[in-house]
């Protein structure tokens, strides 16, 4: 007899809500979810064939190690993560910790396991080496924010579902189903906008496939953001039409930003960026006379040569227009599960504490821009890395120049990837540690809450049983890092009491975490009898999670620096 199983898919940001006809251990079916909350009935293609992966016959299902004759061959657990922590191990001993090198692929943040762990694995490792997916998309929104707000992974998203002006700038939201802004099926929440009488402007080089639901497209230079966008604050500036109360109650340093927007040259930045200086002018004033708008801009802009300069001043326009924190403007998430916390607690939150050792790229969430992994695995001296972990992710595809990275992986004493397929990447691994599919385990949105442009909670249930012998992905890291000297937390004193009770049979996983994180967050009981919050049991009773309503208005709860601004 076949059941139905409702979660939320986890290949894209969107984290729409999907039901699967499911029969013994096999998917029937897949199909939007129409009651989820948040999605609303929406799916794309990708989420419909997810049950795809589970059964694609080409999915590593045990641990391969490569033979003499460079081909893989299976091999057991006890001996594959033997292998893998040993081999990371003795670089390590014989070069120092910077010899070893992370990459946590993009994957990373629909997992909510991996997110837990993924500290404990480099302090476990000892190497500031560590590399991920963000860097190519995402790192200047989190230097902005960090410097804005106090927290890289605090991010103000669109209230779309209410604004009545959208000025999109650099994102192609209606292909990406938003990117730090999760909101499934866009395009209708776009043409509501402007079924509602507000107006939607895409500033972008190419004529994409959001521009024809606009009511405008802006043609600018590739990598000129910053100029269109300083240059509209200084309009706003100038002519009087910023908002100043808004402006002085919910920042601080405004003196010297409104001495520098008066003094920037409007005529260069119309001819930096192409767009004519009118235009600039006129945008503006339309912005800030809408009953609400908000300014967003993303991957092209995050991309740009000035991707940080342009992302602070896509915030810095919605302060000056008074629109943060407005409802119909940008405005911070209330989560109920907090990956803030979690970064701060492990001490992740940063931009450039330390830099790379060949060419001084600054970190920024205690990662390094990806674009230098090569040039540290190929130029001599100390700390040349020489061996590589990596997690779900496939950079010699996805980074700029991977023939080169290709060849210098080629070149490596050790790898290890844990995936679930031999790849471009992964091919050059010693071992491969391949995870039981994110279906087989239960997962909570950890990440995405901090992006949402409503407030959602939800627990997806698993859909099938692992195959025999398959192994999580927290469990897999947890093992590495214990093998490597480490433990779940990353935190010596508390990882070794956790060792000691994994040896008396007390089994470290996630949900005590998650429980703890729940309910000590903004929505929780705080474990006070009296009170009334959210605790697990609400989760699991709720089939298809819990909506917690709209944005909420105010910025003071989402801003960690000591003044609240």
């Amino acid at each position: 007899m076949s059941r139905t199983v409702h979660r939320v898919c986890t290949l894209c940001e969107a984290n729409c809500g999907l039901s699967f006809e499911v029969e013994g251990n096999r998917i029937l079916q897949v199909r939007p979810d129409e009651g989820d909350p948040f999605s609303r009935g929406f799916a794309c293609p990708k989420g419909i064939a997810i049950a795809k992966v589970h059964d694609d016959p080409d999915r590593l299902r045990t641990p391969v190690k490569r033979n003499a004759h460079g081909d893989f061959e299976p091999i057991g657990w006890d001996e594959a993560l033997d292998l893998a922590a040993s081999g990371l191990a003795r670089v390590r001993d014989a070069y120092g910790a910077q010899s070893v090198a992370t990459y946590f692929g993009n994957p990373i943040i629909h997992n909510h396991g991996a997110v837990i762990l993924r500290s404990a694995v480099m302090q476990a490792v000892g190497t500031r080496n560590n590399y991920g997916a963000s860097s190519q998309d995402t790192s200047p929104r989190f230097a902005a924010s960090y410097y804005l707000y106090g927290s890289s992974l605090v991010t103000p998203v669109p209230d779309i579902d209410r604004t009545a002006y959208l000025l999109c700038v650099g994102a192609n939201p209606i292909v990406s189903n938003g990117s730090a802004m999760t909101a499934p099926d866009v395009k209708e929440r776009i043409r509501a906008i402007r079924a509602r009488g507000g107006r939607v402007v895409i500033v972008d080089p190419r004529r994409t496939e959001s521009v024809r639901e606009a009511d405008e497209h802006v043609p600018i230079r590739p990598g000129t953001d910053a100029g269109l966008l300083l240059g509209m604050a200084a309009v706003l500036v100038r002519e009087g039409l910023a908002r100043v109360d808004h402006v002085r109650r919910v920042a601080s340093g405004w003196d010297e930003v409104e001495r520098r927007l008066r003094a920037l040259d409007l005529d260069a930045c119309a001819r930096a960026t192409g767009v004519p200086l009118e235009t600039m002018h006129r945008l503006a004033r339309e912005f800030v006379a809408a009953p609400s708008g908000v300014a967003y801009s993303r991957v092209g802009v995050c991309n740009g040569h000035f991707g940080t300069l342009a992302t602070y001043a896509t915030d810095l326009l919605n302060v000056v227009a008074g629109r943060l924190g407005e409802v119909g403007g940008i405005m911070f998430p209330t989560p109920a599960l907090d990956a803030v916390r979690v970064l701060r607690l492990t001490g992740g939150d940063g931009h450039g504490r330390f830099r790379s050792r060949v060419r001084g790229l600054p970190e920024t969430i205690g990662e390094i821009p990806s674009a230098g992994l090569a040039d540290e695995i190929e130029t001599p001296g100390d700390g040349q890395v020489r061996a590589l972990l990596t997690f779900a992710g496939n950079p010699v595809l996805s980074i700029p120049n991977g023939r080169r990275l290709d060849r210098a992986l080629a070149s490596l004493d050790f790898m290890v990837s844990v995936d679930l397929y031999v790849n471009e990447t992964t091919r050059h691994a010693n071992v491969i540690l391949p995870p039981a599919w994110a279906l087989a385990e239960e997962h909570y949105d950890l990440v995405f809450p901090q992006f949402m442009v409503r407030n959602v909670v939800r627990r997806s249930p698993p859909v099938v049983e692992p195959g025999p012998g398959e192994k999580h992905d927290w469990e897999i890291l947890l093992a590495l890092a214990r093998r490597l000297g480490g433990g779940p937390t990353g935190m010596a004193p508390v990882d070794r009491v956790l060792n000691l009770a994994e040896r008396l049979g007390m089994k470290w996983t996630p949900r005590p975490t998650i429980s703890f994180m729940l309910r000590t967050g903004a929505w929780g009981d705080g474990f006070l009898p009296w009170k009334k919050g959210l605790t697990m049991k609400d989760l699991e009773q709720a089939e298809r999670g819990i909506d917690l309503g709209p944005l909420q208005p105010g910025v003071a709860r989402r801003v960690f620096h000591r003044d609240g601004k």
